[in-house]
This record gives C-alpha cells, structure tokens and sequence, in this order.
C-alpha cells in the first residue's frame, strides 16, 4: 500500500503542468544587470500589468554582474517550472559567447525562449562640428578622407561596438571604438566635442538631437523610428539589409513546460498591446513586439550566427 502511495505521488509530481495550473505562486524575472537602463525598464514596465492578468505577484530581481553573464547564468541552473524567468538581452544571449573566453550557460541548450519585449533602437550620432547632415553626408565625407573617426559606445562587446564594428566592415570606412562604462558617459563626451561620433540607445540620445546639440546621422533599423521619425535609417542611406537593433526578451529555463510558456507567451501579448506599455516603452525607444516562441527562437539562432562572423572578423575580445 505504502509503495503503491509513492508511485501515485512520483505521477503527480511529474506530470506536465497545465495552463489552468500555472502561476499557483509569484513570478521572478532575473534581470542581469543594476537597476535602471532600457533593458532593467523594459521588465519592470511589464511587471504590474502581467501579475495583474496572471493573479500572482511578479517579481523583478537585479542579479548584475560580468555583462549580464551572472543573473543569467543562475536562471539557466534554476528549476524549470516557469517561476523563474530571465530578461534577456542580446548582448548578453547572442554576443557575449562570441566575446568572452568562457561563460557559465549555453544560449540554445540552457533557456526556451517565450517572448521578445521589444526592440531598442540605435542611432548613430555625431557633434554638429562634424559637418554631415546623415549618414550619406557622412560616408560619402569618409571615404574622401583618410581621417579615422573615433566613436563611443556603452562598451566593449555590446549591440552598440558591434554596429559600428558592421558599418566599419560594410563600408570601409576608418573608425575607432572608444569604450565606456555607459551610454551616457559617452554622450556627456560627444556633446561636449571630446569625440566625434556615438552609437547608442536613442532613448539616450533623443534629447540631445532635438535640441541640435547632436546630429543624428542615422538609425540602423529596418524602419524609422517613432521617437525620431524624421531621421533616415541606413538602408535608406545605402547600405541594404543594415538592421541592427538591441532587444529584450524573455526566457525560462530550458526544458520549462510548453504550457506554461504559451500561458506567458500570451498573456505578455495582451500586455505589450496595451496603451500604458506602449506608451512607456514609447519614452525608453523600444517598439514592442510580442511574438511566438518558435519566432523569437528563430531570432537568437540567426543573431547568433550573424555576430560571431562580425566579432571574428574584428577580433572583439573581453577578458
């Protein structure tokens, strides 16, 4: 009797959870770096409205630390139940294991992909002393001159380095990667004339361009942005297929069941449609998107690829 118990509680226990079953407790969202930035946002923005469709609390806990590497490391080794999640962001899923020696989890083998949030857009900016009006301007300048043009990102290894690394592969134009330890330390330098040129978030920048303290040469996205609609993007500018943006998404432990991640999957959905998040994500740069796991897993697989052929060719390394 007391085994024929036990067999019964082993079967209860691994069967699949169900979608009417799940959350039967609060939610955490591992965000991998400190509080503040687009991507910490970008999680707390959905936070409220999603616990208030699932009937849980939901949760958003900073683990900063190597990149991203750490928090994200830790919701790869965690239970997969659906109870912890990680903000991913593609600097740290699909270029930090092309730039960094080692790190502790595998983008494909170790997370199931729910959602992407959003997609950040960037802009490439320059000080009015440059002289360029957009990016045609500026290339066209460039490739008259044997000046290499220094511009400044957030860091080395992120979707900022790494789109100035592709324009510089594109075109074959001069230019210097100057690293920061943040996007606004760079645009503090820019606007100020110590450097010439800034990849980064247009959230950062919006301010700065309106103002026309900064010039803004061009956004690497497929399309225009909302925020800056008037500024061409670099397809328009000559360069086809340039589409770069930085994004967040979210991610559960692989092996997480399917359930559970449609259930998120679909409640995120309603979220990222409603007003409130649209419009916040409105004042952070980020166009919400949405979409099917199997979408946003076709995604990380091809940003995969597309950036270890970029980092290989300009030798980015972090130590």
């Amino acid at each position: 009797m007391k085994i024929l118990v036990f067999l019964c509680s082993v079967l209860i226990a691994a069967a699949p959870v169900r979608a009417q079953d799940w959350p039967a407790r609060p939610i955490r969202i591992i965000v991998p770096f400190a509080p503040g930035g687009v991507a910490d946002n970008s999680a707390r923005v959905v936070a409220e409205p999603l616990a208030q469709r699932l009937g849980q609390q939901v949760v958003v806990e900073n683990r900063p630390g190597a990149s991203g590497n750490i928090g994200s490391a830790a919701v790869a080794q965690s239970a997969p139940d659906g109870y912890t999640l990680l903000l991913g962001f593609d600097g740290t899923m699909v270029i930090n294991p092309h730039v960094f020696p080692k790190i502790p989890f595998d983008t494909l083998k170790d997370f199931a992909p729910v959602t992407k949030l959003g997609d950040a857009a960037l802009i490439l900016v320059s000080h009015p002393s440059v002289g360029a009006k957009n990016l045609a301007d500026f290339l066209s300048m460039s490739k008259n001159s044997a000046r290499t043009w220094a511009y400044g990102t957030s860091g080395t290894g992120g979707t900022p380095h790494l789109a100035g690394e592709l324009l510089k592969q594109r075109t074959g134009i001069q230019l210097e990667h100057i690293p920061y330890k943040g996007g606004g330390q760079a645009i503090t330098d820019v606007v100020g004339g110590q450097i010439p040129l800034v990849f980064t978030a247009i959230a950062t920048a919006q301010q700065y361009v309106r103002n026309g303290r900064l010039v803004a040469l061009g956004v690497p996205s497929a399309g225009r942005s909302s925020a800056l609609p008037e500024v061409p993007t670099f397809i328009e500018s000559g360069l086809a297929g340039f589409d770069v943006s930085a994004w967040t998404g979210i991610f559960a432990p692989a092996k997480t069941p399917r359930a559970a991640i449609e259930k998120l999957r679909n409640e995120l959905a309603v979220v990222l449609r409603s007003d409130f998040v649209r419009e916040r994500y409105a004042t952070l740069g980020i166009e919400p998107v949405g979409n099917t796991p199997d979408e946003f897993a076709q995604q990380v697989k091809a940003d995969l690829a597309r950036w270890e052929k970029v980092v290989k060719a300009a030798n980015v390394r972090v130590e």
